[in-house]
């Protein structure tokens, strides 16, 4: 019984660490947002100060843009999307992807850029494998 009760409260545990989530820029404006954004390539990258004027106000349109979806996906969380509206939604967001990349590559350099996309995170496993396989 003890070993039971044992389990079942370290389970519990780990799965309410688990879901804690990221609460990264989830208080700070647009313009903290894009400031630390630019910060952080700008030691990446070794920007140079024109791309640091470039790269804040590429970030700061893209903080703004994800914080008007994030307010307009609270108001319309109830709502289910049929599979059409989640396919256009999918859409949209990859254009906006691939907008972003472009705008992106016209600032750095081509040595800059290559080295900015080894530093992405691909796909899905985003930040799923740390400490994963260690033992």
């Amino acid at each position: 019984m003890k070993r039971i009760l044992f389990i079942a409260l370290l389970l519990s545990g780990s799965m309410a660490i688990g879901q804690a989530g990221k609460k990264q820029f989830k208080d700070l404006s647009a313009e903290q947002i894009a400031t630390l954004q630019t910060k952080k390539m700008t030691l990446a990258l070794d920007l140079s100060p024109k791309q640091q004027e470039q790269m804040q106000e590429l970030h700061f349109e893209h903080a703004k843009l994800r914080k008007a979806k994030r307010e307009a996906h609270k108001k319309d969380a109830d709502k289910a999307l049929t599979e059409d509206q989640r396919y256009q939604k999918r859409v949209t967001q990859l254009d906006e992807r691939i907008a972003q990349k472009e705008k992106v590559k016209a600032i750095l350099s081509d040595e800059q850029f290559t080295k900015w996309e080894a530093l992405r995170p691909k796909g899905k496993r985003k930040g799923k494998s740390k400490g994963r396989g260690k033992k």
